[in-house]
């Protein structure tokens, strides 16, 4: 037989001396390196690395806090790590889940695996429509190896074989009947394919996830909003306080309707001195404003707690936080009223001690700036400090630092509404001021230093009954309102993953053959064989089940079995 044009002997390896022409090896060429690495891409070895490398690269997100969840968050980190911050943001990890190294591992895990079942489902279509292969001739040498002697007169090989055909029919195996010749009958059986079934349908429900991800973080939106008690809030751009649209967002999926807290509720720990003070509940009682057809409001009352979101409007509405909002009126020196408002404190420890920021650019003859502290339950240390032992509203004080000067508002530049630049203010009450801090009461008013008017604490429930002070701070809740209009099709997708997933580990993928073999003197020899793809520690029993039964049909009074 003549060798190919191109076909290279491999030459004698070269001597010590190191002369010798060395191996030829053909070359690949621009095609050959192209199909060589779209192999390797679209192998499965690679796709459940790149599976892996994604778990992976997901992790900084958890660990730092990310611009499209929690931009306070990622505001403060870089306040309390101005060396370190810079660096992390440089390589993306504020935005992990829009980087373009995640978004690089995303794509190519998206590309393998497409890749990978594509060519993999259409070997499984044709491997469907194939019969059982043909019987080996030695089954001696297969798994689960068993033998009947059937007494002549009980049964022919023809009906031994037709009987085995029926049984593992009802066992789920596809069967196919041969004739060897010399009086050999044999039926060949297989069953398993759910197994690779269910392998593709994991991996492409895999594809699926990806695809819906990538889709609902498209399409969709997450916002953050604080509302104080008794206030509402209104399902448009210019109502969240801070607002992180996916990359094809049009506001004309922005459904209309309003959201009024009517009631916050926190339950605390009370009886276990050990848990003192710790939240049990929380309940944010809202009622749902929703524009009907007749052009009037629907109000639906609902609730959201903690992992129990409210859907509206297309939205899941998260309760992410709360904390109190006291009402604080402050008059210039002219005795107008220049700031009269409820304002968040955002909670600093367990006890709700909790710090908040007012500011009065209108204030005359200077604007005014305060820092505050809310203790729920104030109480002194031994060091003249104020701290708070209760989260509840037991004995609630605010304590006030006054700044004077420029505010920085008329400026244009952005500032956080819960941060007060200090460095160019000049303190009149507080510990680097000649009056100390202003410490007020629900119901109460005090002065401000050099005739700069006055702040009053508004106890928000004056007609209580005399101590009672649980209402006299309203409450706030803060609000996540996240649209994905994918997340149906993410569970579905998830579920088949799991299915899928059980299918290829739990459904052995098997081979069974039963030969009957006519005996000179009129009986007949059946042998039973197994074999496996794959690791299948029941297939010798499944063999021996078959072969009991078989055994009792082609011969009841005795089946034989050795």
């Amino acid at each position: 037989m003549s060798r190919p044009s191109d076909h290279y002997d491999s030459p004698t390896p070269p001597p010590a001396s190191g002369k010798g022409d060395g191996i030829t090896q053909p070359q690949l060429g621009f095609a050959g390196y192209v199909r060589f690495f779209w192999r390797q891409l679209t192998s499965m070895r690679t796709a459940l690395f790149l599976l892996l490398l994604l778990a992976i690269a997901a992790v900084p997100g958890s660990l730092v806090p990310q611009r499209s969840s929690n931009p306070n968050g990622v505001l403060q980190y870089f306040r309390d790590n101005p060396d370190l911050a810079p660096v992390l943001d440089s390589f993306q990890a504020f935005d992990v889940y829009s980087s373009a190294w995640f978004s690089a591992i995303y794509l190519l895990l998206f590309i393998s695996l497409i890749g990978c079942v594509i060519p993999r489902t259409l070997h499984h279509l044709k491997a469907l429509r194939t019969p059982p292969p043909r019987t080996p001739a030695r089954l001696e040498r297969l798994e689960g190896f068993t033998t009947s002697e059937v007494a002549a007169g009980e049964t022919t090989a023809a009906e031994a074989v037709e009987s085995a055909r029926g049984i593992l029919k009802r066992s789920g195996y596809r069967v196919r009947l041969f004739d060897n010749g010399r009086g050999q009958l044999s039926a060949s059986a297989e069953r398993g394919y759910m197994r690779e079934t269910g392998n593709l349908v994991f991996h492409s429900a895999l594809v699926g996830v990806l695809i819906s991800v990538g889709i609902g973080g498209g399409f969709g939106y997450s916002g953050q909003k604080v509302i104080v008690e008794g206030d509402s809030f209104a399902n448009v751009l210019l109502s969240y306080e801070s607002f992180l649209p996916g990359r094809f967002f049009d506001d004309g999926v922005l459904e209309p309707y309003r959201l009024t807290l009517d009631e916050f509720d926190a339950v605390y720990e009370q009886e276990d001195l050990g848990a003192y003070g710790m939240p049990i509940d929380y309940t944010a009682s809202v009622t749902a404003h929703l524009p009907s057809d007749d052009g009037t409001e629907t109000e639906v009352p609902a609730e959201i707690k903690v992992n129990d979101p409210l859907r509206i409007g297309g939205n899941d509405i998260f309760l992410l936080g709360n904390g109190y909002a006291p009402i604080i009126t402050v008059r210039d020196g002219d005795g107008e009223v220049a700031f009269s408002d409820a304002v968040p404190f955002l909670p600093q420890d367990s006890n709700l001690t909790s710090l908040g920021v007012i500011k009065v650019p209108d204030a005359v003859p200077e604007q005014l700036g305060m820092i505050g502290f809310l203790y729920p339950t104030q109480t002194t240390l031994d060091t003249g400090a104020l701290t708070s032992n209760y989260p509840d509203l037991l004995n609630p004080v605010i304590s006030l630092q006054v700044f004077t000067g420029d505010l920085g508002l008329d400026a244009g530049v952005p500032r956080s509404v819960y941060e007060l630049n200090t460095d160019n203010l000049t303190e009149v009450a507080g510990r680097n001021a000649d009056t100390e801090s202003i410490q007020l009461r629900p119901g109460e008013t005090v002065d401000l230093p050099d005739d700069l008017g006055s702040v009053t604490f508004e106890n928000a429930a004056p007609d209580a009954a005399a101590g009672d002070l649980s209402d006299s701070v309203p409450r706030f809740a803060s609000l996540d309102i996240h649209r994905d209009p994918s997340q149906g099709f993410v569970l579905v997708f998830a579920i088949l993953v799991v299915a899928g997933l059980l299918t290829s580990l739990f459904i052995p993928r098997r081979r069974v053959w039963v030969k009957a073999m006519e005996r000179d003197d009129g009986g007949v020899t059946l042998e039973y064989a197994g074999l496996a793809r794959g690791d299948d520690p029941g297939l010798e029993r499944a063999v021996h089940d078959i072969a009991e039964r078989h055994g009792q049909q082609v011969s009841p009074s005795k089946p034989g079995i050795n």
